[in-house]
């Protein structure tokens, strides 16, 4: 690969330079501080940004989200502390989902095979029920199926079905998920 030759072509951030400028000096270091513990001021700011967000959403100190007008939110959904939404495409995350510490969304990626290591970007759904317990890794175009579960620091490559419960890397299906 020819790192000298890189450049993002078509791809945008899809907000304007000042909105960029605004997020990264405030609005990113408000949402992933210690020192404002209350969800609520979080998910205002969000929104203030873009981000559709649901009620009764929960956001942990340290939370880091690359462009929140890329990202939508359900109902009483908990993001745990630490996770790194790396929405360079969006994040849907549903209703009932529980996220859990540490854990990556990863909408970008590179082609090893390009010489100038071309970026591919896909988005992430994250369906209703679902937990994605610590340390996990969820990767571009990936859907996590409804009720769906993967496990303490597994690593999802591929979709993920419905009420099934996914652990390793990469994740495998273990058994199905009773409710």
């Amino acid at each position: 690969m020819h790192l000298d030759q890189y450049n993002l072509g078509d791809y945008s951030p899809g907000a304007s330079i000042w909105k960029q400028a605004m997020w990264y000096f405030i609005g990113s270091p408000l949402v992933q501080s210690y020192w404002i513990p209350l969800s609520i001021c979080k998910v205002l700011l969000l929104r203030c940004f873009g981000a559709q967000i649901g009620t009764h959403v929960r956001i942990k100190p340290g939370v880091k989200i690359k462009f929140p007008w890329r990202l939508t939110v359900g109902d009483y959904v908990w993001i745990g502390e630490n996770t790194w939404i790396d929405n360079l495409a969006p994040i849907t995350i549903g209703n009932h989902v529980c996220i859990s510490q540490d854990v990556y969304l990863c909408t970008g990626n590179h082609d090893w095979r390009h010489p100038d290591f071309k970026l591919i970007t896909s988005s992430i759904d994250i369906q209703d029920s679902c937990w994605i317990a610590a340390r996990a890794v969820v990767g571009p175009g990936v859907t996590v199926g409804e009720g769906a579960v993967l496990g303490l620091g597994s690593v999802a490559g591929r979709s993920l079905e419905p009420m099934q419960i996914y652990l390793g890397n990469p994740a495998q299906s273990i058994k199905q998920r009773k409710l």
